[in-house]
């Protein structure tokens, strides 16, 4: 099917417009004698004349369609336009046309005049989803179809605000990640990971304020067990950050806590591989003997206690593994690939079990 939006001239130089121009004539062509041979199947008792006519007022139509009705074609598909209160018809058909919504202003400010039956351009944000022709667009912003719903987000446990950016990106490409992210620096590890729904026109500090007031809101089923643990929210958040890279299941979780709160008891160092990650982009199987030197505050092979702050954003049950820990006589541990936990008292034990089931 003819489509003159398959064509765009700026990508032709004036060797091969005349292939493009043969190729378009000849698809017309095509397109007329397709329509006539139709016609005269339809109604064999019109005359050749009226054949001519008719044929000729369906290409009239055609050329004032794609010329000054259809959509640019560079309309800007998954964009939110915003109409400003107060602004003239004649304001809102300029500013379209400069959008690039529409081709014409003047098609868009009869049609409306036209179709408005009292009705003015209602205000707002419109997300288009896909190109419109003019009357669409007159139809929608007469009607007020704004086209926004809420889109699903996925924040997953142990996210960082790096993912968060990144999946926010994703799903909204116009969405300022860099400004999230500036914003978001201190926020590390009370950006609640959950199931969310945000409009496409969300911005970076609502983002940030509807998660933060989420974590409060769900860390309120813990709050008996964090008054009786008696450690500053702060610690245990960025404890629990550590637990949520470190182990799976809600019992590991606990003995891990029961391990780490210990060697800051007896001033040993946490020696947590799980923030490397966050310093260097590593993980343990790929770390070196002087990447556990790596200066960083978070590094917790060079600098004993907790980490200058959260490495991710932990999940209820690893914030729950931070004030409930299992005691144990136990002062090292490590998991498989497979994620199996191995707990030694000692470290000779520890390097055995290093050796069998990790090296």
């Amino acid at each position: 099917m003819l489509n003159l939006k398959n064509y765009n001239l700026n990508n032709y130089n004036l060797r091969n417009l005349k292939v493009v121009a043969k190729d378009i004539l000849g698809k017309i062509a095509f397109l007329i004698r397709a329509i006539y041979y139709r016609l005269r199947f339809r109604f064999p008792r019109l005359t050749k004349q009226r054949m001519k006519y008719i044929l000729a007022g369906i290409f009239i139509i055609f050329i004032f369609y794609q010329t000054l009705l259809s959509a640019p074609n560079n309309f800007p598909v998954g964009t939110i336009i915003s109409i400003e209160r107060g602004m003239t018809l004649s304001q809102i058909s300029e500013f379209l046309k400069e959008e690039k919504i529409i081709k014409s202003s003047n098609m868009f400010e009869i049609f409306s005049m036209l179709l408005m039956n009292e009705r003015g351009v209602m205000a707002g944000d419109y997300y288009f989803e896909k190109d419109y022709s003019v009357i669409r667009i007159v139809w929608r912003t007469i009607s007020g179809k704004f086209g926004i719903s809420p889109t699903r987000v996925v924040i997953i446990e142990g996210f960082t605000i790096f993912d968060i950016a990144e999946t926010l990106k994703y799903k909204f490409p116009k969405f300022d990640s860099k400004r999230f992210l500036k914003l978001a620096e201190k926020e590390e590890g009370y950006l609640f990971p959950d199931t969310y729904y945000f409009l496409p026109n969300v911005t970076p500090e609502s983002v940030i304020k509807t998660m933060k007031e989420n974590f409060y809101f769900r860390i309120k089923e813990l709050m008996s067990e964090i008054e009786d643990f008696d450690k500053p929210l702060e610690e245990v958040v960025i404890m629990a950050s550590l637990l949520e890279k470190e182990a799976r299941t809600l019992k590991s979780k606990q003995m891990i806590a029961g391990i780490l709160w210990k060697r800051i008891d007896i001033g040993m160092a946490l020696q947590v591989d799980a923030v490397f990650p966050y310093i260097i982009g590593k993980n343990t199987y790929e770390l070196t003997r002087e990447e556990l030197k790596t200066e960083s505050p978070y590094n917790t092979y060079v600098n004993k206690g907790l980490p200058i702050g959260p490495i991710a954003n932990p999940s209820i049950y690893s914030l729950l593994g931070a004030v409930t820990p299992i005691e144990s006589d136990y002062l090292f541990y490590l998991s498989d690939r497979a994620g199996n936990m191995y707990y030694s008292e000692d470290y000779e034990q520890h390097l055995k079990y290093k050796k069998i089931h990790v090296d």
